[in-house]
């Protein structure tokens, strides 16, 4: 039976991981949340954490499908939906494939690094298996604002302990 996706559960899935990506920058981390849901139930949540980890591969969808699996006791989460405020990379969306998951929700769009449809589109790959459902732009505008202010107090920061600010 098919998933029901309506925009108040995208919207409240997205909402959800709005607040990892506000707790990631609290962190000094890329502000970037995910959450997983089964059966419209939040299960994992998780934010960017590769500075605090010291791991490259701590981006906040690998540990949301880590903690979500765990959760399940199943790396098959053939029956979840993933929301991330930006659209995943490459390893995360290889991740993304192998897990088996159906549905990705994402706010804002990577152009540098996204690889459901920006820089490359593995959502469609059948060598990857079915295609996946991808829905973007659910609170693009609140992930970009995170995102710019995150950068931009790097950027001032840099600045001042330059002596140019």
């Amino acid at each position: 039976m098919p998933m029901k996706l309506d925009s108040s559960l995208l919207e409240s899935l997205m909402d959800a991981a709005l607040a990892q990506a506000k707790e990631a920058f609290l962190a000094d981390e890329v502000p970037v949340g995910a959450v997983v849901a089964y059966q419209g139930d939040i299960i994992a949540a998780a934010r960017n954490s590769m500075e605090a980890m010291k791991d490259a591969t701590a981006h906040a969808e690998m540990l949301a499908l880590r903690r979500a699996a765990e959760k399940l006791g199943d790396w098959r989460l053939k029956d979840c939906i993933l929301a991330v405020t930006l659209e995943p990379c490459t390893m995360c969306t290889g991740a993304l494939r192998l897990s088996r998951l159906p549905v990705v929700v994402f706010g804002l769009r990577d152009p540098r690094a996204g690889a459901l449809g920006s820089l490359y589109d593995l959502s469609q790959d059948e060598r990857w298996g079915g295609p996946m459902r991808v829905i973007s732009g659910v609170h693009q505008d609140k992930a970009k604002e995170l995102l710019q202010n995150f950068f931009a107090q790097k950027r001032r920061k840099v600045l001042a302990s330059e002596g140019l600010h």
